[in-house]
């Protein structure tokens, strides 16, 4: 206060009482330290900026809630010491009181300090809430837009040589629910990839890592996570074959689709035809294939109808719903009344296989040379037609002339 006081000497009685009000003022406020009240007689100006016109300005209140109300300005700005201080201060030290937030992310994608700082996280450094409080930038309600300033920027997305997400993730299922049905629980950016250490997808420690990505889908989706385990494909990811699809490979990772949606729908089929090409390629030979192209029916059998979605087995495995002796009731969910005889139908079966499928192969080898035999007949009865009809209409035009003569 004596401090304050000595600045004002000779600046007028007025204006004396006004700082000297303020000070008192900022003093008696609650969770405000003797800095604070100081630092606030002149940053509590909201059009005060510095030469380059960056603002300098601090709303007392907002700060005084924040989670740092409780400190004083000094405690951060540690290079002042003395009222007023140096046009110049030095950059402020997070790493003071969160060491271990800063060493997770000097290891994470996020490790530049100098193009990462804490505050385009967190946001305004005077205003930093909770993330429990629904004015905090990492509030789940709010995560997606703060790394939305960044991941939906096309040019930091194309500076970087990542794909703008946040456009995807806003249209998504988890989008959707977070941000129009307000479901905390949604998952949102730091759900996927954590918050301080986000790593590479390409890091075998990062959650988004290829062979992680069940587990972490799992945390919310438990349940489906079991049965994917329990599945050949999850098998086949344990046993360290990549190849295998995990969930972002059926779902994306960021424009996730209601698997109820007709898109999905329509989709899903290609989807495991990128795997499963020589599958594909008979699956659009059959009934439910040209049934689906035919306007885009989207109620007909896809892939997963028959060989289920997450806890995807072998025939030969009892569990699988296209074990002989569950394929009556697999085709009784759409066909009512299905029987044995009924179930002999073959949805993937190749007529170019003579091995796998003998009479099929041998029908449609004759239905080929028939249908090359009838064309050939006709065309070289055509040809010959077309010759015989010419001859003739030369002899008629020479036998008018003959007896014109």
């Amino acid at each position: 206060m004596l401090r304050l006081l000595r600045r004002c000497d000779g600046v007028g009685l007025g204006w004396t009482l006004v700082l000297l009000g303020m000070a008192v003022v900022l003093a008696c406020s609650p969770a405000r330290g003797w800095g604070q009240s100081e630092c606030l007689a002149c940053h509590a100006d909201q059009e005060m900026k510095d030469a380059a016109g960056h603002s300098l300005a601090v709303n007392g209140e907002k700060f005084g809630q924040s989670i740092h109300g409780s400190l004083s300005c000094s405690d951060c700005h540690a290079d002042v010491k003395t009222y007023p201080h140096p046009e110049k201060v030095a950059k402020v030290q997070c790493v003071t009181c969160h060491a271990s937030q800063e060493s997770e992310l000097k290891g994470s994608v996020h490790g530049d300090g100098q193009e990462h700082p804490c505050t385009s996280c967190h946001g305004d450094a005077h205003a930093i809430f909770t993330k429990s409080d629904r004015r905090s930038a990492v509030y789940p309600l709010n995560v997606p837009t703060t790394c939305g300033h960044c991941h939906g920027n096309n040019g930091m997305a194309q500076k970087h040589g990542l794909p703008s997400v946040y456009p995807n993730y806003t249209d998504s299922i988890h989008g959707t629910a977070l941000n129009k049905e307000g479901l905390l629980v949604a998952a949102n950016c730091q759900s996927c990839h954590g918050s301080h250490h986000i790593l590479s997808r390409k890091d075998p420690q990062s959650p988004t890592f290829k062979a992680n990505i069940p587990n972490t889908c799992g945390t919310c989706h438990a349940k489906i996570n079991v049965e994917f385990t329990e599945g050949a494909h999850g098998h086949a990811i344990a046993a360290g074959k990549m190849k295998a699809p995990v969930c972002s490979d059926c779902h994306t990772a960021h424009a996730i689709l209601q698997p109820t949606e007709a898109k999905f729908r329509m989709q899903s089929t290609p989807i495991c035809g990128s795997c499963h090409k020589d599958k594909l390629s008979t699956y659009h030979d059959t009934f439910h294939s040209q049934l689906g192209l035919l306007g885009g029916y989207v109620e007909t059998a896809r892939c997963w109808d028959c060989h289920g979605a997450h806890d995807v087995l072998p025939a030969r495995n009892a569990n699988s719903p296209i074990a002989p002796a569950n394929l009556v009731t697999t085709c009784g969910r759409c066909h009512a009344g299905a029987n044995l005889k009924f179930v002999q139908y073959q949805p993937h079966a190749n007529a170019r296989d003579r091995k796998m499928n003998p009479a099929l192969y041998y029908v449609r080898l004759f239905m080929n040379l028939l249908l090359a035999g009838v064309l050939t007949f006709f065309v070289i009865h055509t040809i010959l037609w077309l010759f015989r009809a010419r001859m003739e209409q030369v002899r008629s035009k020479a036998g008018d002339g003959g007896d014109h003569a």
